[in-house]
């Protein structure tokens, strides 16, 4: 039987920072796997439009069950799992091509929102068992993060009505800055890559596991 094929995304280093603990963490899991699955890695550019065609080029060459997007949240204290994708460029920044998008929808007449379909409470629920920071976010922000979960969330949707393939489970998960890009940023919190490594390898497994999430509370009251 073929194994399932997990595909796991992480950008390039952006913002003048020499690295990026996104793609740092998804490198460490290339060839990684178990009896019937084994993780693909693909890095994309933090650049708006071209970060979307080469995801979409990854899930072509790999037909992937579960693609996990990741990407830095350098402020952010842990995994923080995405619950939701929203129709909109805003960016705060430049993106690596020096693009600056302001109020404008990463989907032309697409819906406002995606949601992931990663059992999202479940993977901080066995992500806080072993020992390591997690929660549910309610943001992903505007910036090319956003714009690739959306994009990922949008090829998801657009895969399962065309039929014939199976569906693509899907999300992004934000991690924090590594300690030595902390320290360039005076408080800024930070985590091991051998925690993010180890979370991921943990994301991996409960998105091919579970099923149905599991209801706990995973919300915010700002």
């Amino acid at each position: 039987m073929r194994k399932k094929i997990v595909l796991l995304t992480g950008f390039e280093p952006f913002n003048h920072e020499p690295v990026n603990p996104a793609w740092e963490a998804v490198r460490a899991l290339a060839g990684w796997g178990g009896e019937d699955f084994t993780v693909e890695v693909r890095q994309l550019p933090c650049v708006f439009g071209q970060a979307l065609d080469e995801l979409a080029a990854a899930v072509d060459d790999h037909q992937p069950s579960v693609v996990i997007a990741v990407g830095q949240a350098g402020g952010r204290c842990d995994l923080s799992v995405e619950r939701v994708a929203i129709n909109v460029d805003d960016a705060p920044i430049p993106d690596n091509r020096q693009r600056q998008l302001v109020d404008q929808p990463v989907v032309a007449e697409g819906p406002a929102a995606y949601f992931s379909t990663l059992p999202i409470k479940a993977i901080v629920h066995e992500l806080r068992a072993a020992g390591l920071p997690a929660s549910v976010s309610q943001t992903a922000g505007t910036f090319v993060c956003n714009h690739v979960f959306y994009g990922l969330m949008h090829l998801a949707a657009a895969r399962q009505q065309a039929g014939g393939v199976a569906p693509l489970r899907a999300g992004f998960i934000h991690i924090p800055y590594l300690p030595e890009q902390a320290a360039r940023h005076p408080g800024a919190p930070s985590m091991a890559l051998s925690q993010m490594v180890a979370g991921l390898k943990i994301a991996i497994e409960t998105a091919l596991a579970v099923e149905r999430d599991v209801r706990e509370w995973g919300g915010a009251t700002h």
